[in-house]
């Protein structure tokens, strides 16, 4: 019987042993696409306690606590303790034996607190204790746990009406070795079936310096933003659909469906499928000029239990997978930028699993010589990001495409202390390539598989994102 999370962790095989330890291990980290707040990595914010840097905010935790039966007091209520809301945690660890969630507890609790103990309703207080003693040192500050993480670039996610003055802060101050650049995701900008839309465009007019008026200058004033962007060192970009849709429309027909919704009048899913439609393609135009990466998420039925979505508003744990039939969608708006030359890097996360061998056909239909694999499959996102999950990826990226150009892994967390979920990805993405080539499905070239773990560890992100030019 294996030792729990010895060092040899989901590694089943010599191969993927000599894989993780002398190949993928010492890479720096690309965290690409990840939600966490900039203003804590510009004033190098310090947690109170291991609650607020383990709990505050992360909805994978609440769901598992909630399943374990607990009021929602002690989970985000404010008139519970953070010291109650570690308890609750802790009394529902032991009871979710495969989840992820377990092995990520347990590697943070190794790697930034050096705790080998398990967490559980016993060993609580003992932890607590020993976490927030460590989090009061400097060496657990938001920076300290960055540097300390080998992080070579961070993208957060960052709204176009943002003036950005943290990344600006980060860049001409902070204690921060990594590289921590904005992406742009003008989500609300694109919502405009949403009642906020008309206050979000005045917004957006606002920061711009554009009167919004018109589709055309709505566009005029999101290509200022991009452009101011690009001077922070954006690389990417990140859109969040429920499905993907393609949908042509006239110049006529867009204007009228812009200023009906100025009007605040109720659109057809038509007119707002249209209207998304010429926005995607109008920003994909603009990431492709700048070089940009075009990453967009679908698939996420989002904000299931009203009750809780007006309670405690949206992303607080209780989203879904979604089964759209997308790929006909997919195709038609790679197609429309690709047939005038104006196709971006793009990125396609389904959160429905059942997409992977579709997405993975897509590829080949767009792939192009400015860098290999511009069209990627994404990692394993959201509930897909488990061990199953991600083989499951893995697996079907390798049979579809080309697996050694793949950009590997990202958080895509609110919290500091998830860094440790590359280094799962590793443990896994080793342990799978080790598997093929102990069955003889691929040769014992020990420094060619060196090479595609590295590449799909931190030097093929590297390469994408355009990080390594200045």
């Amino acid at each position: 019987m294996k030792t729990f999370m010895d060092e040899d962790f989901l590694l089943s095989n010599e191969t993927a042993k000599t894989l993780f330890h002398e190949y993928a291990k010492q890479m720096p980290i690309i965290d690409y696409h990840c939600h966490i707040n900039p203003e804590q990595i510009a004033k190098n914010h310090k947690f109170a306690s291991i609650t607020e840097a383990w709990l505050g905010g992360d909805h994978y935790k609440w769901r598992m606590i909630r399943s374990n039966g607990v009021a929602e007091k002690y989970i985000t209520g404010k008139e519970s303790s953070d010291r109650e809301k570690f308890q609750k945690f802790a009394e529902a660890m032991p009871k979710a034996i495969g989840n992820p969630l377990y092995h990520w507890t347990h590697l943070e609790l190794s790697r930034y607190f050096d705790c080998k103990l398990t967490l559980s309703e016993d060993t609580a207080e003992e932890i607590w204790q020993l976490c927030n003693k460590k989090l009061a040192k400097d060496e657990l500050s938001v920076c300290g746990i960055i540097n300390n993480s080998n992080v070579d670039v961070i993208g957060t996610t960052d709204d176009p009406a943002d003036d950005l003055k943290w990344h600006k802060k980060i860049k001409a101050e902070s204690s921060c070795k990594a590289k921590v650049i904005p992406s742009f995701r003008p989500d609300k900008a694109m919502r405009i079936e949403k009642k906020e839309f008309k206050e979000y465009i005045s917004k957006l007019a606002a920061v711009s310096g554009v009167k919004i008026t018109s589709v055309d200058t709505l566009f005029q004033a999101l290509a200022s933003r991009i452009d101011y962007f690009n001077e922070l060192g954006c690389r990417a970009s990140d859109h969040a659909l429920e499905y993907v849709f393609y949908r042509d429309s006239s110049k006529a027909e867009l204007e009228q469906i812009f200023q009906d919704a100025l009007k605040g009048k109720v659109l057809s899913s038509e007119a707002v499928e249209a209207y998304k439609t010429a926005l995607l393609v109008f920003v994909g135009k603009q990431y492709k000029k700048y070089n940009w990466v075009m990453q967009l998420h679908y698939s996420a039925l989002r904000d299931g239990n009203t009750n809780e979505y007006l309670a405690q508003g949206p992303d607080t744990g209780f989203d879904s997978i979604a089964s759209y039939n997308c790929g006909e969608g997919i195709v038609r708006f790679l197609d429309a930028l690709n047939k005038t030359g104006e196709l971006p890097k793009t990125v396609l996360y389904s959160l429905n699993p059942n997409d992977n061998a579709m997405l993975g056909s897509i590829l080949g239909n767009f792939q192009g010589p400015e860098v290999a694999g511009k069209i990627q499959h994404g990692s394993a996102w959201w509930f897909n990001d488990t061990k199953k999950g991600m083989e499951e990826q893995l697996t079907s990226l390798a049979n579809l495409s080309v697996l050694g150009n793949f950009i590997g892994m990202l958080t895509d967390s609110r919290s500091f202390l998830s860094y440790t979920r590359h280094e799962y990805f590793r443990r896994i993405l080793c342990n799978l390539i080790g598997t093929w080539v102990e069955n003889g499905e691929y040769p014992n070239d020990i420094k060619q598989l060196g090479k595609i773990v590295q590449d799909i560890s931190y030097n093929n992100a590297l390469r994408y994102f355009n990080l390594d030019k200045k």
